[in-house]
Order: C-alpha cells, then sequence, then structure tokens
C-alpha cells in the first residue's frame, strides 16, 4: 500500500484540501526558479514549522529548471505515492497539470475543492478557527494586509481589500499568499514574527520568522518587543 502525498505550501488551500482527504502520510514543499520570487519560497522555514506542529513530515525539494515536471514525477514515485492531493478549485490548466503528473508518478489525484465557491471555502476556513498570516499579495489594497493576520475578526476587512482588487476572496489566481498559524489539525499555533518587507512591482512579501522552540520564539518576541 502506498502513501498519500498532500502539495503543501503552507498555506490555507492545501491544508483545507489535506483536511478534506484525511489521513495524510506526507506533505510535500516544491522549490521552483520563478522569474518573480514566491512568498512561500522565501518562508519555507513557517511552512516546515507549520508542517511539525500539524504532526506531519514534509519533505522540501528544489527542481531544476525545465526538468520540474519529471523530477516531481519521480520524486512522487520515490515516497511511493498512490494518492496525490492538491488543493485548486478552478484553474483548468493546472488541475490538467495535476492529472498529468498523477499519471506520470503512477498515483491518483484527489483534489476535495475543486468547483467549489471560493468565497464559501474562505469563510468555511476563518467559521472553523483558521488564522492566516498573508505572506505575499499583488494588489494595492491587498498589500495592506501583507504581515496580517486573518481570521473571523477581520475577515470582512479583508474581503473588503480584495472587492477593491477585483481579486478573488480565495486568492486562487495569485493574488495573494498565506501560512496557516492555526486551524483544527494544528496541535498548538505557529509562532511568526514579521522581519522584514520586501516592496517590488509586481507584489509585496513579508519575510517571517518561525523559531521552533519555545524558549528562542520568547528571546524573539523580546528583541522584535512583540506579545
Amino acid at each position: 500500500m502506498g502513501n498519500r502525498v498532500a502539495m503543501f505550501s503552507g498555506g490555507k488551500d492545501g491544508l483545507r484540501a489535506a483536511s478534506l482527504a484525511w489521513p495524510v502520510d506526507v506533505f510535500l514543499f516544491l522549490v521552483y526558479d520563478f522569474p518573480e520570487p514566491s512568498p512561500h519560497i522565501e518562508n519555507v522555514q513557517a511552512t516546515i514549522a507549520e508542517a511539525s506542529l500539524i504532526g506531519k513530515p514534509i519533505v522540501a525539494a528544489r527542481l531544476d529548471k525545465g526538468r520540474e515536471f519529471q523530477e516531481t514525477a519521480e520524486l512522487l514515485r520515490r515516497l511511493s505515492a498512490d494518492k496525490l492531493i492538491a488543493g485548486d478549485v478552478f484553474v483548468e490548466d493546472h488541475l490538467k497539470y495535476m492529472e498529468s503528473l498523477a499519471s506520470e508518478a503512477g498515483a491518483s489525484l484527489l483534489e476535495p475543492l475543486w468547483g467549489q465557491d471560493t468565497l464559501e471555502i474562505l469563510m468555511k476556513d476563518v467559521g472553523e478557527g483558521y488564522s492566516m498570516k498573508v505572506l505575499g499579495a499583488r494588489g494595492r489594497a491587498l498589500r495592506r494586509a501583507v504581515g496580517e493576520v486573518i481570521n473571523r475578526d477581520n475577515i470582512e476587512w479583508f474581503l473588503s481589500l480584495a472587492k477593491s482588487d477585483g481579486a478573488d476572496p480565495l486568492g486562487e489566481n495569485g493574488e495573494y499568499h498565506t501560512v496557516v498559524i492555526n486551524s483544527p489539525l494544528h496541535r498548538a499555533p505557529l509562532r511568526t514574527f514579521n522581519i522584514r518587507r520586501i516592496s517590488m512591482d509586481c507584489c509585496d512579501i513579508e519575510l517571517v520568522q518561525a523559531p521552533f522552540n519555545q524558549a528562542a520564539a520568547s528571546a524573539e518576541a523580546k528583541v522584535l518587543g512583540t506579545p
């Protein structure tokens, strides 16, 4: 019997998909050579810390440019994946890519969010206790949320920013990216500290620190003057 492997960036969609397809044996984080910096890749430490708090192993692998498909399929075979779990909702091209990838790796694809309403997914997230730090955003209004934690207390404010930018509320077109700092799957909340903002034409990205050890987290909080 093979393993159930979930594509996992640390963001809300991947975690929601994994929760719906639970149990999961391993998370998979892929490092691509993007033309623009990825908020998830620049903050990979936070994703690894999040996986540890959920209690699942995570494999992080850097892929060679031009060989991403082949190397991912080979990695899935090495992980003995028989189920590949992903969090796509409506981007057809990406769904087709994932279908091809699963087929090449000899696995079946599970896409539990596919075809659902994106606003309903987001509201279900916050309603069930998801708290998400915005690591990066493209739109002018949404950039105001970068570095902020979004939860049920301020979701309407966040949605107003997304509406102002004409963005999908779930960020399905890449309008923004998050790391989940708390959810029903977390054994404890993930502590993150904002270190530095990077502002570019394409987007704003917040670089964060996510200590694994409580003593280190307390020391970091003292240095930064945060609670």
